[in-house]
């Protein structure tokens, strides 16, 4: 994994807005498109409005969801509510390459089979993604890859639903098959308060969930305040 330690999160947002593009760039000229897959947090909202000024063919991208927590349309807690907010409303990417997780549907094990087979359709069977941005939780998740739930042996599938409620919702997540799959993954990690799951993670603890993520070819743009147990170490 490639560490690049940055001032703070806004210098973290700017540098992951840098590496979309230049992932983009390459994917369209190599491929025809970009396949990207974002999760959500404050500093990735950040990354999509810095995203906005940058030099893309936007009518060739399609974005995807890395999870979602399962709420109505709309709603505060959507990880989708934010991206159209921040990204999406300023950007020429075409409706039908937006792949919203249909979390609003009724029966959510049947919604996750469904996008896993939108996957499938629009990247190819099994799915590469070309760039898969993933964020790291003061408990050490990512995706909604939390601790302690069924959904992390997953491996037959490319997208499920937590089996419990984390944090007042339950969520729908690609799983560890489809992340390692990615042409290339991208850390966004900022604050003291994610310091020590950093270090586990560069250092491939695979007793949190994120240190699981087994990707060939890994980013991690990290602030100070997050790098400091790595300097110790």
């Amino acid at each position: 994994m490639e560490i690049r330690i940055e001032e703070d999160a806004a210098a973290v947002a700017r540098a992951g807005a840098e590496l979309v593009a230049r992932a983009a760039r390459e994917a369209i000229a190599a491929r025809g498109a970009f396949h990207f897959a974002v999760s959500g947090g404050r500093t990735p909202w950040e990354m999509m409005r810095e995203l906005v000024g940058e030099d893309i063919a936007w009518d060739k991208v399609h974005v995807f969801q890395v999870d979602e927590r399962i709420a109505p349309e709309g709603d505060p807690d959507r990880n989708m509510t934010h991206l159209r907010a921040s990204l999406l409303a300023y950007v020429r990417i075409p409706p039908g390459n937006v792949h919203a997780m249909p979390v609003e549907r009724d029966d959510p094990e049947a919604a996750a089979a469904d996008y896993a087979r939108t996957l499938a359709e629009v990247v190819g069977s099994p799915p590469v993604l070309d760039l898969v941005h993933l964020g790291l939780g003061p408990d050490g998740h990512t995706a909604s890859l939390v601790p302690g739930d069924a959904v992390l042996e997953v491996t037959d599938r490319d997208v499920a639903v937590t089996s419990s409620v984390y944090q007042g919702r339950r969520r729908m997540t690609l799983t560890y098959p489809v992340l390692e799959r990615a042409r290339e993954v991208m850390w966004l990690v900022d604050g003291a308060a994610k310091a020590e799951m950093l270090a586990r993670l560069v250092a491939g603890d695979e007793t949190i969930p994120a240190g699981r993520v087994h990707a060939v070819h890994a980013t991690a743009i990290v602030d100070t305040l997050a790098a400091s147990q790595l300097r110790q170490s």
